[in-house]
């Protein structure tokens, strides 16, 4: 791709460059290929936990030098983990890179997990926990993937349990990063106005040494997707609701096309066809959205919104007509040319943004060994036709294939 420059260390982790001359700022972050599915049972939660850990306490730095390492100079120093990433990354003014490149490396790899920040942190998690459980809107998306992956690991909370998170120990983060971590599925990303061979160089002095090391860690794919209906009485005062089922997974040729149909259905547009129904011509909710996330090996879209238990009935039968509509009717010549334009457009302002341009380097890398230029994504989306987003309609939104998770309220 245009301006993106690659290398790989003898220890198998991977450099990978977008230099942009125009900006003052630098972004980079470690990004490893493993998250909360590759948990065991008694593990859940762990992934997330050391992400929270790296930042306690490291060989040479106590949690409040981790804090005030970048801080001190503007910059930001982040991290998240997801169902298959854990990710640490920061942001400075490039003058600061190396400080910022060494507190990343610092805190990946030589994280000691004093037993008093393990204590100390287990609460912090389980307040995170409950602030969750707290907004309907966040929980019901948590408890919607156990019914789209029931009884596997994409299915279990990424928070872990509060059974979970009140056992961990110390040696259980030894034990998962130990079981889990390969050099070879490791990416060092970066953007910012610095030349290639001074990255690489600097990448060297900090990462060059890390002892290379393999897993031997497989991941198994969900059972056959069997579609439910769950509801749960909480203490809320909307109804709260998602509709989904599985879909195509990151590899799949048909991703991109059945992006683009979700896109059209509850994308972030506010002329998206569920906004527009439920919302602008029926007043029903304050937002509706539909999403797709692919998986290496499945996948998964969904509706979420929240309504007036009185208007839930109305709600659920306009989605139902809006996917019925995609399934019979094709998309005219005009409608289809728009919704080709509208997602090229999105897009484009979205690599614009550099620190969310530098995760999907590191993200696209490690699930399927390459970044696509936007012309090439371009090329693609020209090529959908009316038809095949109705095939994709056909296929994958059924009604009787879904499955739904509502949450009432108890009175």
């Amino acid at each position: 791709m245009d301006g993106i420059q690659e290398y790989t260390l003898p220890n198998g982790i991977r450099i990978v460059h977008r230099q942009v001359t125009h900006t003052a700022i630098s972004h980079m972050g470690l990004m490893l290929d493993m998250g909360s599915r590759d948990e065991k049972p008694h593990q859940q939660g762990l992934a997330h936990f050391w992400e929270h850990m790296a930042f306690k306490g490291t060989d040479k730095r106590s949690s409040l030098q981790i804090i005030n390492r970048l801080e001190v100079v503007g910059g930001e120093l982040n991290a998240y983990t997801t169902k298959e990433k854990i990710c640490f990354h920061a942001s400075v003014l490039t003058p600061h890179y190396e400080r910022a490149l060494e507190l990343l490396s610092d805190i990946t790899f030589h994280s000691v997990f004093p037993d008093k920040q393990v204590e100390r942190e287990r609460g912090v998690i389980l307040e995170e926990m409950s602030m969750y459980y707290d907004s309907p809107e966040d929980a019901i998306q948590d408890d919607f993937d156990d019914i789209i992956f029931y009884n596997h690991q994409l299915g279990r909370n990424i928070l872990g349990t509060q059974e979970s998170v009140n056992g961990f120990a110390r040696q259980d983060l030894l034990d998962f990063i130990a079981e889990n971590l390969d050099t070879s599925r490791i990416i060092f990303s970066s953007v910012g106005n610095m030349p290639f061979k001074k990255v690489v160089a600097l990448v060297e002095k900090y990462l060059k040494n890390i002892p290379a090391k393999s897993s031997s860690l497989v991941r198994t794919p969900p059972a056959i997707y069997m579609p439910k209906n769950v509801d749960h009485k909480r203490s809320i005062t909307q109804a709260h609701v998602a509709i989904g089922r599985t879909a195509y997974e990151i590899t799949h040729a048909q991703r991109l096309p059945f992006f683009m149909l979700i896109n059209l259905l509850g994308g972030p547009g506010m002329n998206s066809r569920l906004n527009l129904a439920v919302r602008e011509k029926n007043g029903l909710v304050y937002s509706i959205d539909a999403g797709y996330t692919p998986f290496i090996d499945t996948g998964y879209w969904g509706i979420y919104f929240a309504t007036e238990p009185k208007h839930l009935k109305k709600a659920n039968a306009l989605i139902l007509k809006e996917l019925k509509t995609l399934r019979e009717v094709p998309l005219t010549k005009t409608q289809l040319h728009n919704t080709k334009e509208q997602l090229m457009g999105q897009m484009a302002m979205s690599e614009e943004g550099n620190m969310s341009f530098m995760l999907m380097m590191a993200k696209s890398l490690l699930d399927i060994n390459r970044i696509d230029t936007l012309e090439e994504l371009f090329a693609q989306i020209r090529t959908v036709s009316a038809t095949q987003l109705q095939d994709l309609a056909n296929e994958l939104c059924r009604e009787e294939d879904l499955s739904y998770l509502t949450f009432l309220p108890e009175n």
